[in-house]
């Protein structure tokens, strides 16, 4: 096989201070380049050279370049942010026609944050919640489903497109036995709804939170309490979806009313509902398969944005699967996607 000859490529940015931050502390955004591209990436003040195959040189000035910009938009970067770069500018060849280029990825922003798709993937995503009045998100833990939809909804709430954000999960496994637990409704569900908690505060002010929790702006309530109501002018998620009866589903989706986006996520690997019971997810995804109106983003190990640790779990336990079932196919209807 013929070896492929070294290139040689020096880029230069016109701010050292942005230069600065683009390289990271200790040039540790370069360094990640550098493992992740095969390449040899050296600074000195506002240039930087690159060494390697001219693919990688390339795919390393495509991220360096996209980052820089973001940098001075005034947004920051983190070694997540490199991570992501670097995954969007070595996507799969049959996925390239349907990317954005690195500097157009999709963006969701509020005052204290704005958040970058860190996969083509959650590029895919974005766009789809911008679009679709209702979303079904689907995959394993780590892959940004829960933490992008409370992001969409934050953004649109502060742009005054929307009134109220309400948030719902199945609580206490499938059950939602809540009864017994001390305390009000909001401190009764709190424990299973800690993910989206993180989410908003993340986004948001904390003191913001607080009074839109106060004053109803923000609703917690366990899907159970959702019967009966019609949710206009909000953004509503059912996060852990996969553990909805078909019946909760039906009941949940029906509650859609006017000037609202319904957003729902869960991972069908995890369903944690009575043996020979179907997930309301499952069946949902299937028979609102291309209808208009509705998208279903169906993410992978490959999108998980966790460290990196965390995909290889999910790789080794999606290998288990496969490995043990009949044939060496995972999966009841409820396996994983």
């Amino acid at each position: 096989m013929p070896r492929v000859a070294a290139s040689e490529r020096v880029l230069t940015f016109e701010d050292n201070r942005l230069a600065s931050d683009l390289y990271g502390q200790y040039d540790q955004n370069l360094a990640l380049i550098e493992q992740r591209l095969g390449v040899e990436a050296s600074a000195r003040g506002n240039h930087v050279t690159l060494r390697g195959t001219p693919e990688a040189c390339a795919d390393a000035a495509d991220v360096l370049d996209s980052l820089y910009q973001r940098l001075m938009r005034g947004q920051q970067i983190s070694l997540g942010d490199v991570d992501g770069a670097i995954r969007v500018a070595t996507a799969l060849p049959d996925h390239q026609d349907n990317l954005p280029g690195l500097s157009a990825l999709a963006q969701v922003s509020t005052r204290k944050r704005t958040v970058t798709a860190r996969t083509p993937r959650q590029d895919l995503y974005l766009r789809a919640l911008a679009e679709k009045d209702l979303v079904f998100a689907i995959g394993p833990a780590g892959t940004g489903k829960t933490y992008l939809a409370v992001a969409f909804a934050a953004s649109m709430l502060e742009r005054g497109q929307v009134d109220r954000l309400i948030l719902s999960r199945p609580a206490v496994e499938a059950g939602e036995r809540l009864g017994f637990l001390p305390g009000d409704m909001r401190e009764k569900v709190d424990p299973y709804l800690r993910p989206l908690y993180d989410a908003l505060y993340d986004m948001m002010p904390s003191e913001k939170v607080e009074r839109g929790l106060q004053s109803s702006t923000f609703e917690i309530a366990p899907l159970a309490f959702m019967r009966g109501r019609t949710l206009s002018h909000s953004v509503v998620i059912l996060d852990e979806a996969q553990n909805c009866t078909p019946m909760q589903m039906k009941m949940f989706l029906t509650r859609l009313g006017d000037g609202s986006k319904m957003i729902v996520t869960g991972d069908p690997s995890q369903v944690d509902l009575p043996p020979g019971q179907k997930s309301g997810l499952t069946e949902a995804t299937r028979l609102l398969a291309g209808v208009e109106g509705i998208a279903q983003v169906a993410f992978g190990d490959a999108d998980v944005v966790r460290n990196p640790l965390v995909q290889r779990i999910v790789q080794a336990y999606d290998a288990a699967e496969r490995n043990a079932a009949p044939g060496g196919v995972a999966g009841g209807p409820d396996s994983g996607s």
